[in-house]
């Protein structure tokens, strides 16, 4: 669908009786193959063009989305639309981005578009060879398979406040899941990555190893008494610490009063060592662009800069109640008003390597695998399921299971140290990081 027949849409909104719109295209194809134990299993494909119209009248609104985008089907939308604004709560804080925030001339190429488009022989071969190197890594007794990903998606936006933009991008993955020793002494590893192009991506042999070499590293697994110890998170799931603290910084979550962070803009609140930006520029990024999903331009921001929380994340509903301007941070689907959310996140490296942190820590845990968070966003206080590596003298032990890491997330943060082997793996990218005393629950 062009920028001419969204127009239409938009301007058929406001014949319709709204004083305001949004209209979003999005467009998206994709392929995937799995195999497990040498055989074909799944092979999905996915093609799919959705129109999703957001209206204001006076300061209600309303949006709807469909897959119909037939000159019918566009006609209900617009009339729904309408007519469900008109029913509407108001929202003194709705209403569409300020226009001298709005992206405007040229766009930069941020190389997001990969050419290359794979079939589904292709992608079943590299899924083959991905699965052939996990189970070659001795100790590994079966696999829950392997998959291999590709998919095309575009998206548009047209505003009557003049803003029309575009932007589309490509997505290549490898994964796969590994399983070592027998009966109930059996452990699993997984491996997965995903890149804008293809020719980024490890290769099916790096991926599929660290899979099975991750199980393997698994098997013997103890229970530890619970006690106070350094930890280390390693850099595949370090940003999972700064989960919290982006939902903890977003405006809406800001205003409604439901923070920890609510009243520490501008303060300290980890180490001078620490830097954390948000870079929508980046070439080949999984999250780059060059506006946010209402068309403000956005930019390269450090979120914490040498320790200090710099900016909230806003929209322009966010900002206007907390009496500021958009950051460039909007974040939507094709329904429902936008959100917030960050671009591509990097926590920037440090000093030392994962060895060197373990050398600095002494004794303690290295998490290799996180699940079943839990946050009082109020307070901070937090947890999380965990498995991982003990280590002894800065030299790996034993591994561990079945732990509960503990703490508050203000505390936690001022005495995060992060390492220096910083990971490209998606939009949030983080080297390790140790937090040199933390509660461990365990048997």
């Amino acid at each position: 669908m062009d920028e001419n027949l969204l127009r239409d849409v938009a301007a058929a909104a406001l014949a319709a009786g709204a004083d305001a719109a949004e209209v979003a295209f999005a467009e998206r194809q994709s392929l995937s193959v799995t195999v497990r134990l040498g055989e074909l299993e799944e092979v999905e494909r996915e093609e799919s063009r959705d129109l999703g119209v957001r209206v204001m009248i006076g300061k209600r609104q309303a949006s709807v989305s469909g897959s119909d985008v037939s000159r019918s089907g566009r006609e209900k939308l617009v009339e729904r639309v309408v007519a469900m604004a008109r029913l509407a709560a108001e929202d003194p804080y709705t209403g569409l981005a300020p226009a001298d925030r709005l992206a405007r001339g040229p766009r930069p190429d941020f190389d997001l578009f990969d050419p290359t488009e794979a079939g589904p022989e292709d992608l079943e071969a590299r899924a083959r060879e991905t699965e052939r190197a996990a189970r070659a890594v001795p100790g590994v007794t079966n696999s829950n398979g392997a998959s291999a990903t590709w998919s095309a998606s575009s998206w548009r936006l047209v505003t009557t406040g003049g803003f029309y933009g575009e932007h589309r991008g490509t997505a290549f993955s490898l994964s796969a899941q590994a399983i070592a020793g027998e009966g109930s002494a059996m452990e699993q590893g997984g491996e997965g990555r995903a890149t804008r192009w293809q020719e980024d991506l490890p290769t099916p042999e790096q991926i599929g190893a660290e899979a099975g070499r991750r199980a393997v590293a698994a098997l013997g697994a103890r229970k530890i008494a619970s006690t106070t110890a350094p930890v280390i998170f390693e850099n595949r799931l370090a940003g999972s610490l700064l989960g919290p603290l982006i939902g903890a910084i977003a405006g809406s979550s800001v205003a409604r009063g439901v923070s920890f962070l609510k009243d520490r803009l501008g303060s300290t609140l980890f180490s001078p060592s620490v830097t954390l930006t948000d870079d929508p520029h980046r070439l080949r990024g999984l999250g780059s662009s060059a506006f946010d999903d209402e068309g403000v331009a956005n930019r390269l921001t450090n979120i914490i800069d040498k320790g200090v929380l710099t900016t909230w994340l806003l929209n322009s509903s966010s900002a206007r109640q907390l009496g500021l301007e958009t950051t460039g941070h909007a974040s939507r689907g094709l329904a429902g008003p936008p959100g917030v959310s960050p671009s591509n996140l990097t926590l920037q490296p440090g000093d030392l390597d994962q060895a060197g942190l373990m050398r600095e820590a002494g004794s303690g845990i290295l998490v290799t695998s996180m699940f079943g968070p839990s946050l009082n966003s109020n307070t901070g206080d937090w947890s999380v399921g965990c498995s991982g590596l003990w280590f002894e003298n800065g030299e790996i032990a034993y591994p561990v299971t079945e732990i509960t890491v503990a703490g508050n997330l203000i505390d936690i943060y001022a005495r995060l140290v992060p390492g220096s082997d910083l990971a490209r793996r998606g939009s949030a990218d983080t080297p390790s990081v140790l937090v040199d005393a933390l509660a461990i629950a365990g048997k």
